[in-house]
């Protein structure tokens, strides 16, 4: 049996979505730039699918944006938003637990003498609210938050975090990375109040490449790619139309079946975690087990075991995990998330991250519970020898 349990790395994308995309590579390929009439083809599928996750996400169609995926919606949203505003000043706020794709673009303004403050989080990774309402100043310019954990799933209170910056500086700009969130939770973007939004493709079965970006209305980004002024000169570059169709295809296809498929999810998940703590035992769950945390994601420590050795011990019986962020798995040391919720040492070492998907199923989980119950005992049996 082969189980696949990384759907927060990416997902299998649908049927739908590749026989979405291979009508476009095949008949609807023309250059929507292009005046003819294939160029127009290709345009009004793009407005289609601008439509359909415009919708899902309850915004209007014109504060959609493509990009090429969750990084770059990240690095257009930071530093348009620190460029047009730094004459404002130069502070900015992000948290110590974000992705890669965010606290490289803060690391890199630091050094050109922004003052950043990365701010703490508990033990399960709810940010400093107390910390975010002491930083926040007449010189700060934006915060960005991450929506939902990508190692631990640990949902943010989003609506608090607002309600701090309103009060304490009203110009601050709110900068959310969705990207875990998009598809997984339910996500009001309007009744939040946020300024800029990134989604990906790939993490809710659409194709890799392609991803989005909201920016509410009245909000001005300062164009950090230049070329022929596509998607109203914020993202040059001729557009991805496979990709964007593959992308609206997966969002129209989630819209349908939210609720089931979230349910499904969630019910799986909780089986996983209830069979875990039964069967295994010097175990710690990283994550919330409540609606805190988000329904796909769950981060277990096994102590006395290496994550990565049990890792590959699992991928033996065709079952596929992470020891974290794919994004930082050929990086050297500690995972920078499980560090900042004060994980020893060991925790940190035997932490493997279990996503799930609606493909899924509890034949599967109870498959997984068999050779991880097993797994984990034989890898105990060699290194305390």
């Amino acid at each position: 049996m082969e189980v696949y349990l990384d759907n927060s790395a990416t997902t299998r994308p649908r049927d739908e979505v590749i026989d979405a995309m291979i009508y476009m590579l095949k008949s609807t390929y023309g250059n929507p730039s292009s005046l003819h009439r294939k160029g127009l083809e290709a345009e009004k599928e793009i407005e289609k699918s601008r439509k359909i996750i415009s919708k899902f996400l309850g915004v209007d169609s014109k504060e959609i944006f493509f990009t090429s995926g969750g990084t770059e919606s990240n690095n257009i949203a930071i530093q348009g938003l620190i460029k047009k505003y730094a004459k404002r000043g130069k502070h900015i706020i992000t948290t110590k637990i974000e992705h890669p794709s965010v606290l490289n673009i803060f690391k890199h303004y630091e050094e050109k003498g922004f003052e950043v403050t990365y701010l703490d989080v508990n033990e399960k990774g709810i940010v400093d609210l107390k910390q975010l309402e002491s930083s926040i100043n007449d010189k700060t310019i934006l915060v960005s938050i991450m929506m939902v954990n990508n190692e631990i799933g640990t949902i943010q209170p989003i609506e608090e975090i607002i309600e701090i910056i309103k009060k304490k500086n009203k110009d601050v700009k709110l900068h959310v990375d969705g990207v875990q969130a998009f598809g997984k939770i339910d996500v009001s973007l309007k009744s939040l109040g946020i300024d800029t939004f990134s989604f990906s493709g790939h993490k809710i079965h659409g194709p890799k490449g392609i991803g989005g970006l909201y920016i509410r209305n009245g909000i001005i980004l300062e164009p950090i790619i230049f070329g022929g002024n596509q998607e109203k000169g914020l993202k040059s570059g001729t557009e991805n139309t496979p990709g964007i169709v593959g992308l609206g295809k997966a969002v129209e296809i989630i819209k349908n079946n939210f609720n089931d498929e979230k349910k499904h999810i969630k019910d799986l998940k909780k089986y996983f975690i209830d069979k875990v703590i039964e069967r295994i035992d010097n175990i710690k769950i990283n994550s919330y087990t409540d609606d805190r945390c988000a329904p796909h994601i769950v981060n277990i420590s096994f102590i006395g075991v290496k994550g990565e050795v049990l890792l590959h011990y699992l991928e033996k019986n065709g079952i596929f995990v992470s020891t974290g962020s794919a994004c930082s798995s050929h990086k050297k040391g500690r995972s920078h998330v499980l560090k900042s919720i004060g994980l020893k040492e060991k925790e940190i070492e035997g932490a493997i991250r279990f996503s799930f998907a609606f493909y899924n199923t509890k034949e599967e989980i109870e498959y997984v519970i068999d050779k991880l119950e097993k797994s984990v005992k034989d890898i105990r049996k060699i290194t305390m020898r």
